[in-house]
């Protein structure tokens, strides 16, 4: 009974965030697929982190604190369907997120170039908080750069604070192998401790590149209040809440957005993620099939 009532809660987490109605994720096959390791093991941080339910917070946490570079909320604003339809979009970022740490290198390639090619026709202009005009382009070493810090920042945040898995001392190993991801999106090379994404992330706000502009405060509003059913919106406030509160004060006065007490949201979420485990059960088929590949490749023993 529990087996079955984790197996139809699982199918309906993952039909949202697939976006497929079977709750089987369609890039399943480009993960089993493949003779070669990838970029990550089981026992390394990425997959650690990327495989633990607090990315559902971090996720939230990194939309936040990314639309406070104009230029990457613009982007997303002007090209993407954030508003038509949120599903779709996420689908889209689980699928990116999940062949980068659990696939096999020739399925990184050809996802990383499905993502380029995008990237490729995002540019245009915003206006800044001060009216002036600037142009933009997705594939701006800067652009990508903020992006890059911004995710890695906010999952390992989230991870440290909400994970069961969080007493792992793990953020150096996160930092510096996850920089791999942001070499195949055209950067050379990202943060590769703790203190160097910390110094990054400082470094934009220090020197100004971050605003907040009407577009940002409707963008805020939708992250906050996005079009979900009743019951899903009644978990994502939860979560949101989560993100919020895990975000460093400067950022937070920034977006507009007071948290609720940190004694309160933090217990609260991590019993939520305990319950969403015990919900949809461990299994997980993305990370299923990347074992099977790596026994199959004699990367890993069978017995693991």
């Amino acid at each position: 009974m529990i087996n079955r009532l984790q197996n139809a809660l699982g199918t309906r987490f993952r039909r949202i965030i697939t976006s497929d109605p079977s709750g089987v994720p369609p890039w399943l096959g480009q993960i089993s697929a493949g003779d070669d390791a990838g970029l990550f093991q089981p026992s390394d941080a990425p997959w650690i982190v990327h495989g633990d339910l607090s990315t559902l917070i971090g996720g939230i946490r990194a939309l936040l604190i990314q639309a406070l570079h104009p230029g990457s909320l613009a982007g997303v604003a002007q090209h993407s369907r954030y508003e038509s339809d949120p599903l779709g979009r996420l689908a889209g970022t689980t699928k990116w997120l999940t062949i980068l740490t659990f696939g096999g290198k020739q399925q990184i390639e050809v996802e990383s170039a499905r993502v380029n090619a995008m990237h490729q026709r995002v540019s245009g202009s915003f206006t800044a908080a001060d009216g002036s005009r600037n142009q933009y382009r997705a594939t701006d070493p800067n652009l990508l750069q903020w992006v890059h810090v911004a995710f890695t920042d906010s999952f390992l945040r989230t991870f440290q604070m909400y994970s069961p898995e969080r007493q792992l001392n793990l953020a150096d190993e996160y930092v510096q192998k996850w920089a791999q991801a942001v070499t195949y999106l055209g950067l050379p090379t990202g943060p590769s401790s703790e203190q160097q994404l910390q110094d990054v992330m400082f470094s934009y706000l220090s020197s100004g590149q971050l605003e907040v502009t009407e577009q940002t405060k409707r963008v805020i509003v939708f992250i906050k209040r996005p079009p979900l059913s009743r019951t899903a919106l009644l978990v994502y406030g939860f979560l949101f809440q989560a993100a919020l509160v895990s975000i460093p004060s400067p950022y937070q006065e920034m977006l507009g957005l007071k948290a609720k007490p940190k004694w309160l949201v933090v217990p609260v979420a991590r019993g939520l993620m305990r319950i969403m485990q015990l919900a949809i059960g461990s299994h997980s088929p993305l990370e299923e099939a990347a074992v099977e590949r790596l026994t199959r490749i004699g990367v890993i023993s069978s017995a693991r």
